[in-house]
């Protein structure tokens, strides 16, 4: 049987990307009081975020311009001089919970383990919702024994060697910024989005999300009565409408891409009977 490890957490560097993280980040470095090295890399915030990250001595802050998310997480892991056996990867707006927190405090993972998968709670300003569509991904990790790689809006990892555990305790996503900063962010994702749409294959959903506006009709209804948000009051309608716009704004950029290709195609036909 594989020799276990000993616990890691002397042995965990967590690792964060910040934009303007000015409302959440005493929260999540309250909460990673027990880490002896914080690595921060940041994309350029005009906000308190640089001065509040001089606060706290175990943070070590470099800067990186943002391309995308892949890229940057890849030199967040690799290129800013992480020692330690494991990394925590960690978006500024999430929150380390008691649980999860008592839970690093004593993991031996085996040998063969080179990463965790962990599962997340949402809230919305402090109001933890009953559910989510926050999908589970991977935090903890070796970091000679992760990939990450540019997936649609967003960034997708994997683990290239050993096996994967996965963690009971949650990390919540809670964030406090406002939500004219959120529309323009989700603006942005959604036209890296497109492409990525476009490319792949999908089932149902990605159906879907290239016939609008299905998509967002849907998500609304979904969430709001599907996961139950309708019983989280307010949070949970906030919630709901995030989702719609973010969707709808995925299908006015469909809709705008086929216009856009429609018009193309007319004009190659008018040029064509012109040429004649």
């Amino acid at each position: 049987m594989p020799r276990s490890r000993p616990p890691v957490l002397d042995s965990i560097t967590p690792v964060i990307l910040t934009m303007n993280e000015e409302p959440n980040l005493r929260r999540l470095l309250a909460a990673l009081d027990w880490a002896r090295d914080i690595v921060v890399v940041d994309s350029g915030s005009s906000d308190a975020t640089l001065a509040i990250l001089a606060e706290y001595p175990a943070v070590r802050v470099f800067h990186r311009p943002f391309d995308t998310h892949g890229n940057q997480w890849r030199y967040a892991v690799t290129d800013t001089g992480v020692t330690s056996d494991w990394v925590l990867r960690m978006d500024a707006d999430y929150i380390v919970t008691p649980e999860l927190r008592d839970e690093l405090a004593v993991l031996t993972p085996l040998a063969t383990i080179t990463s965790y998968r962990i599962d997340f709670g949402y809230a919305i300003f402090g109001r933890r919702l009953s559910a989510s569509l926050y999908p589970s991904n991977i935090v903890l990790f070796r970091g000679d024994a992760i990939e990450v790689f540019d997936k649609g809006h967003t960034e997708g990892w994997r683990t290239t060697y050993g096996t994967m555990g996965r963690l009971a305790g949650k990390l919540v996503h809670d964030d406090w910024k406002p939500m004219k900063g959120w529309i323009g962010s989700q603006a942005r994702y959604m036209e890296r989005e497109l492409p990525h749409l476009k490319a792949s294959p999908g089932g149902l959903k990605h159906r879907l999300r290239l016939s609008p506006p299905l998509m967002p009709i849907v998500m609304f209804l979904y969430t709001l009565f599907g996961r139950g948000m309708i019983f989280n009051g307010r949070a949970g309608l906030f919630y709901a409408l995030q989702r719609l716009l973010a969707e709808t704004a995925l299908a006015l950029f469909v809709l705008e891409d086929r216009m856009h290709a429609e018009r193309a195609a007319e004009q190659t036909r008018s040029d064509e009977n012109s040429a004649r």
